[in-house]
């Protein structure tokens, strides 16, 4: 287990949603979220207090989180110097980049030279099988999204809150590197070798209660040239008896993709359930959950309504008006 309470490195992110991972942490396990360290030119702010190494270190911070997921997942060179000054003053890291702490010969070096620990969330810890597609016991449920970093994670998660208020049996599966820091465990998925991807997520969500939940975090897009493949692994590793579609209305262009607009509600739920429905041929659509964070109280709501009026499917804002309505399509399965 990583050592808590982190403070939470944002480095010289440019922008808040490349600070994704430490907003993550901020907003589902904040008892964990000491404080915040930027560097200058940081274009990042989770409005919570700016600490120092040393102001962290005597409010007993055990550990600095990288919370940065920059494109590549890279270890920046602006950001050694502090990483080096934590291990040093006596911080664990942890990270869940692609770029691995235990790759750098010189965190290595002073890490084992302070008697620290490197904490890697994005290394698979098991030997995952080939998926075989048998049916299990259970019920899944699925996030996807018509782009990356549109809410899936967190409409899992305050789905997860929602159900767990109504008693009913639930567990969030964490796939990425900010659900592994938030919960302790998962499947950094984008870290598994390809032909294992759909297997390990088989593995993540064995059989269960017939009245269980497994709510698993979507990853990627369908419509991503650049990570389609995780969403695929996770909508026939999943074998999702409900999906919920997730969409961010304000953006101007796929993340990362400027000459690739995002495609609309209806192609997402044209193309994803016949693919859902090769390994789960019971598997429906029963929700859309859309980050209206860049919308006027008043333009949310009717852009929500509309939504429903148009596609006949519940539509809210789980973090703004909360997921009851999709805990209540849930409940109907």
């Amino acid at each position: 287990m990583i050592p808590t309470p982190y403070i939470l490195f944002l480095g010289d992110a440019p922008d808040q949603l490349a600070a994704k991972v430490a907003q993550g942490i901020k907003d589902w396990r904040p008892d964990n979220a000491a404080g915040q360290l930027r560097l200058p030119g940081c274009g990042a702010d989770l409005g919570i207090v700016d600490l120092t190494l040393d102001q962290a270190l005597a409010k007993g911070v055990k550990t600095l989180v990288i919370g940065v997921a920059n494109r590549g997942g890279v270890i920046s060179g602006a950001w050694k110097k502090v990483l080096i000054e934590a291990l040093e003053k006596g911080f664990d890291l942890a990270s869940g980049l692609h770029n691995l702490l235990r790759e750098e010969d010189d965190l290595v070096k002073v890490a084992k030279a302070h008697g620290r620990a490197l904490h890697d969330v994005r290394v698979p810890s098991e030997q995952y099988p080939i998926a075989n597609g048998v049916k299990r016991r259970g019920k899944r449920c699925l996030a996807v999204g018509t782009d990356c970093s549109v809410g899936k994670m967190y409409t899992a998660l305050a789905m997860d809150h929602a159900m767990r208020a109504r008693n009913m049996q639930v567990t969030f599966r964490a796939t990425g590197q900010t659900g592994i820091l938030i919960t302790g465990n998962g499947v950094p998925l984008d870290a598994v070798v390809a032909d294992f991807m759909a297997g390990s997520i088989e593995f993540l969500t064995p059989e269960n209660d017939d009245e269980h939940w497994d709510l698993i975090e979507g990853q990627g897009s369908l419509f991503h040239v650049s990570y389609s493949g995780v969403t695929m692994a996770l909508i026939h590793g999943g074998q999702p008896d409900a999906l919920i579609l997730c969409h961010e209305p304000t953006r101007e262009h796929m993340r990362g993709l400027p000459s690739y607009t995002l495609p609309s509600l209806e192609k997402l739920r044209i193309m994803v359930l016949p693919i859902a429905q090769v390994a789960n041929p019971n598997c429906k659509i029963v929700g859309l959950s859309i980050n209206t964070q860049h919308m006027s109280d008043p333009k949310a709501k009717y852009y929500l309504d509309d939504l429903e009026n148009r596609l006949g499917l519940p539509a809210t804002d789980p973090l703004r008006y909360g997921a009851e309505k999709l805990v209540d399509a849930l409940d109907k399965i």
